[in-house]
């Protein structure tokens, strides 16, 4: 197990001749956020929903009792820690594989120690980091071991398990969700570096340890890394914001498209011009612009909006949606930004009405239920004499307006 917080410290302060602070490695030569994993559950920085007295993985670890758990949460929220944290506190073997790297060949080895684990009454818990990445077939071949107890799996995913772990799987598991770590919990995790490292207020000010904590996305692992980093970089001097700033770079947002975030940055942007928000709007677009995703999926959605969320209350939206596709196929990134803000505050602003909407989803059900109505005579193509005869168009007026006394539906239609 990796060693907890208040482990042998991985750099020890030095000085030299000019009184500058240097630092020299020890032999643990591992990264500091795989030093500073909590090895308790009390070490654990955020995720009370989970951790605190009463809730979930608390309640396992109290009663002894290990369960297979998908845990769900974005990188760096703990999932690992929590996983070898339960397998410690419940004296369970503790086996990892990544579903990057893994095969078959090494599922059928970590059931043979668990059967032999089993025999000797010891439980193995089974920790599958990115399950996602697994196939069908693959995440299969865990469920016999799981309905018998040869194994306790707990899984790890950034994806919504939904999509991502088959059902069967799922109906055997709990699923946990984990939330990205606030700014707080962040400046905690680095301040317990800190006081690990031995670095002082001096070495590291309040400032720095705010910065790492913004840049960090919410990821602890982010945080530490970029706080290694920039010790690396500082030469033993004041790590100061200018240092930070240059070990941090510029962090990627997390977006996958063809993930759910994807997903649910869209979705957070239609909701955002349903409800006339131009600031929602625009941050969440911007979020998309940035991230790499494709302008011309959101023009196509805006062109969506146009009818579906406006209509018949704005005309005109549908023509500037229109015109501000046009405009991203012919110019592209960047000068279409200019179309697509235009475009997004003219919808977020305008008058919302679901006539359009609600009138197609009304009559697509009666065509549906009703696929083969006869059209009624007086509003049949008569093109020969026969057809004329048998009343094909009889008393049909060609004029503007013109209101048959029969009406435009079918019998059966108009008697609904």
């Amino acid at each position: 197990m990796p060693h907890g917080y208040n482990s042998v410290p991985f750099l020890t302060r030095q000085s030299c001749h000019h009184d500058v602070n240097l630092y020299t490695i020890r032999m643990d030569t591992r990264p500091l956020a795989e030093r500073m994993r909590p090895a308790t559950l009390g070490d654990v920085i955020g995720q009370e929903h989970l951790v605190s007295a009463g809730k979930i993985v608390h309640e396992i670890i109290a009663n002894n009792q290990p369960t297979s758990l998908i845990l769900w949460g974005p990188p760096g929220s703990g999932k690992t820690t929590l996983a070898r944290i339960i397998a410690t506190e419940t004296e369970a073997e503790f086996v990892e594989l990544s579903a990057v790297t893994a095969g078959k060949a090494d599922v059928v080895k970590v059931v043979g120690l668990a059967e032999q684990n089993r025999r000797l009454g010891m439980r193995t818990i089974l920790f599958v980091d990115e399950i996602h990445r697994f196939n069908k077939a693959q995440q299969d071949a865990f469920l016999p071991h799981v309905e018998a107890g040869t194994i306790i799996l707990i899984g790890a995913t950034t994806e919504n398990p939904s999509f991502e772990v088959i059902t069967p799987l799922l109906s055997r598991s709990r699923v946990l969700v984990l939330e990205p770590l606030d700014k707080s919990a962040i400046i905690t995790v680095l301040e317990r570096a800190a006081k690990a490292l031995n670095l002082s207020a001096k070495l590291l000010p309040a400032k720095s340890i705010d910065l790492l904590a913004e840049l960090s996305g919410g990821d602890a692992r982010v945080a530490l890394g970029n706080l290694q980093l920039a010790m690396d970089l500082s030469g033993g001097k004041v790590l100061s914001q200018e240092v930070v700033k240059t070990a941090a770079q510029k962090r990627i947002p997390g977006y996958d498209k063809a993930g759910e975030m994807h997903y649910n940055v869209i979705s957070a942007f239609i909701k955002s011009l349903r409800g006339s928000s131009v600031e929602g709007a625009l941050y969440y677009m911007a979020r998309m612009l940035q991230a790499g995703e494709d302008p011309k999926f959101i023009a196509r959605r805006m062109v969506i909006f146009a009818s579906e969320d406006i209509g018949l209350s704005g005309n005109g939206s549908l023509s500037l949606a229109v015109a501000t596709f046009q405009a991203v196929e012919r110019i592209g990134l960047p000068e279409c930004e200019y179309s697509l803000y235009h475009c997004a505050i003219g919808l977020a602003r305008s008058q919302k009405s679901r006539e359009v909407a609600n009138l197609l989803s009304q009559y697509k059900t009666l065509a549906r239920e009703y696929p083969d109505s006869p059209v009624p005579l007086h509003l049949r193509n008569a093109p020969t004499k026969l057809m004329k005869d048998i009343g094909y168009t009889k008393d049909y007026e060609w004029q503007a307006n013109f209101q048959p006394k029969q009406g435009f539906l079918p019998t059966d239609v108009s008697n609904l």
